[in-house]
């Protein structure tokens, strides 16, 4: 899965929460969030950090690009 689609559903999730005032509703979302969370979670502890080369490979000069 994706990050960034993993930051918007939790974002998603978020805002609905904000709004919604059903205590089954908001149970259900609060569950879903705690999902993607986990998931984020999980796929930040297995991603690779970045490397020098993945700079280098985007145009960004500096001490990181070789």
């Amino acid at each position: 899965m994706d990050r960034t689609v993993a930051d918007l559903n939790i974002a998603h999730f978020k805002k609905l929460l904000a709004a919604e005032t059903d205590p089954v509703k908001r149970q259900t979302i609060e569950h879903l969030l705690a999902e993607e969370e986990a998931k984020l979670v999980v796929r930040c502890q297995h991603s690779p950090p970045f490397s020098a080369g993945t700079f280098a490979n985007v145009g960004i000069k500096g001490p990181l690009a070789k």
